[in-house]
């Protein structure tokens, strides 16, 4: 009954995983490494042998407690992981956000040397818009 459950596991997490990267809602980076614990749990499902070897090697008495401390490690480094990704994200984000204000503000300069207010987003009084050709010399431009 353990085996066929410990199979169960395995193919649950593996459909799992392969939803969420079909539904593109996992990134292929995070889902290798949970597609590896899915067939490790399959292999050693099938072949609870190696589990119980693995353990007396490591000179683990019970083979449940070396799975349970190999998962600890593992959530340890997943946790260590996903804090560094998380710090990294932040300074993207901080970057990005001086990068808008620094355009922002080139943005209002802009503006101001063109004639347009701070606040319109449209065309100056005399109805044209900034960088645009007056009709009369595009259609000068267009008989030369």
């Amino acid at each position: 009954m353990i085996v066929l459950a410990g199979i169960g596991l395995a193919v649950l997490v593996l459909v799992i995983i392969v939803s969420l990267l079909l539904r593109r809602q996992l990134r292929e980076k995070y889902a290798t490494l949970w597609i590896i614990i899915g067939l490790v749990i399959l292999v050693l499902a099938l072949f609870p042998g190696l589990l119980l070897g693995l353990s007396q090697l490591l000179g683990v008495e019970v083979p449940a407690n070396l799975i349970f401390a190999l998962a600890i490690v593992l959530l340890v480094g997943v946790a260590l992981h996903l804090s560094w990704e998380l710090s990294q994200a932040e300074d993207e984000v901080r970057r990005v956000a001086e990068d808008v204000a620094i355009l922002r503000a080139d943005v209002e300069e802009l503006r101001k040397s063109v004639g347009l207010d701070a606040g319109t987003e449209g065309p100056r009084a005399n109805g044209t818009v900034p960088g645009e050709i007056p009709d009369a010399e595009r259609r000068a431009g267009d008989e030369g």
